[in-house]
């Protein structure tokens, strides 16, 4: 994987107009933003640009309008926050069709310094095609691209990868991106260790790639979550109710295996909170119990690690260098259920080893339960880092020029 990109600390934007891709597909209701880490977390680099004089042209997709423009996944919002947030106006080119008359007409008057936030990229059905006419479109009012969209990084779309065949200057990694390739990146390609890698969530069949990646670059591998009673049944175990993919008990198998012929330790649950039903609504009281994960009783299901799972999990945590984490250990949505995932962020928050969250339930989970400052790194991106952890290219990060 080429992880040595140039970032926005290699070019001269002054007088230049540069297109930034940023991860503004913030949550909004009624129109207004309810979570707003994603604006927050793209300001150092719209503000370096800025002040280095470049013409600063920021694009983004909020969400997934269906059928073209839809009124409520307008950027507007966004240019409005993102205007208080900066300090000066972030002024906004509402074209139906991206760059339009309004677009080219504010970039046209655009002085250094200034600047301007597009309508939603995927107004336009050619984005995630990845069409070359709406590249093109993109490119033409830009001299330089600065990519800082990690949480699209995997996918190919116009305004991240097909507009770097358009654009003539530099094409760089914004602040964001350069952070996750980074922590992400480096942790599975040259980690400090010993490394242990923890996931969770409910499904095996999300994290096939991941598990067999991790399992040839860590030195310890623990699963927790839904998937873990699919590897428990897959060593013979009773798992009553629980959740389970069948069709990939062969694969947890070999996965056992795999880690045995490679000496790395792999740490299933040891005992598991046990309930008769799933809670509803999620948040629920309900009764629990917590038995031997070789006991678990055929009518129940198991919904978190249990206590002295917590333990042996928290202190491998604490015993390495380097810890990745995707997924949560239980439903962490319930507070009765929630206890697991509790232990493994205490862990983190308390180990002085290189800690990164891998986007998605398990950076919610941790900002949640109020650990975030307390991490080396929490991925912006869910998909994304699941493919960085897979080993994979992504397309975003590919697209940027090599130092």
């Amino acid at each position: 994987m080429g992880l040595n990109k140039k970032s926005v600390d290699d070019i001269n934007v002054k007088g230049q107009r540069v297109l930034c891709r940023c991860d503004f597909n913030v949550p909004l209701k009624d129109g207004k933003i309810t979570d707003e880490n994603r604006l927050v977390a793209a300001l150092p680099t719209i503000k370096k640009l800025v002040a280095d004089g470049g013409r600063v042209i920021l694009c983004s997709h909020l969400g997934k309008p269906k059928n073209g423009p839809e009124e409520k996944f307008s950027l507007a919002p966004v240019a409005a926050r993102l205007s208080e947030l900066l300090g000066q106006e972030v002024k906004f080119a509402a074209d139906d069709t991206v760059v339009g008359d309004n677009a080219k007409a504010a970039v046209a008057a655009m002085k250094d310094g200034d600047v301007i936030l597009l309508e939603n990229t995927r107004f336009r059905k050619e984005e995630t095609k990845n069409i070359d006419s709406f590249s093109e479109d993109l490119a033409s009012i830009a001299d330089v691209f600065v990519n800082d969209a990690f949480g699209t990084a995997h996918r190919a779309h116009c305004s991240n990868v097909g507009v770097t065949k358009y654009v003539k200057g530099p094409h760089v990694v914004g602040y964001l991106m350069q952070k996750e390739i980074d922590f992400l990146g480096n942790a599975v390609e040259n980690p400090v260790r010993p490394f242990v890698a923890i996931l969770g969530g409910a499904k095996v069949a999300d994290k096939l790639n991941v598990i067999s990646n991790l399992l040839e670059k860590c030195d310890t591998l623990i699963i927790g979550g839904g998937m873990a009673y699919t590897f428990l049944k897959a060593q013979g175990k009773e798992i009553g109710t629980s959740l389970c993919d069948e069709t990939k008990l062969d694969y947890c198998k070999e996965m056992i295996e795999k880690a045995e012929k490679l000496g790395k330790k792999l740490y299933l649950p040891i005992d598991t909170v046990v309930t008769k039903a799933f809670p509803d609504p999620i948040d629920a009281e309900i009764e629990v119990r917590t038995v031997s994960s070789d006991a678990i009783p055929a009518d129940e299901m198991g919904m978190d690690i249990g206590e002295e799972t917590r333990k042996l999990y928290a202190d491998a945590a604490k015993s390495a260098k380097t810890v990745v984490w995707n997924g949560p250990m239980g439903v962490f949505e319930n507070p009765i259920l929630a206890k697991g995932t509790i232990a493994v962020a205490e862990a983190l928050a308390e180990t002085d080893a290189t800690t990164i969250i891998g986007g998605g339930d398990s950076a919610a989970a941790v900002n949640q339960l109020g650990f975030g400052d307390k991490m080396s790194h929490i991925s912006t991106g869910g998909g994304a880092s699941l493919e960085f952890l897979e080993g994979k290219e992504l397309p975003g990060v590919a697209a940027a020029d090599d130092k």
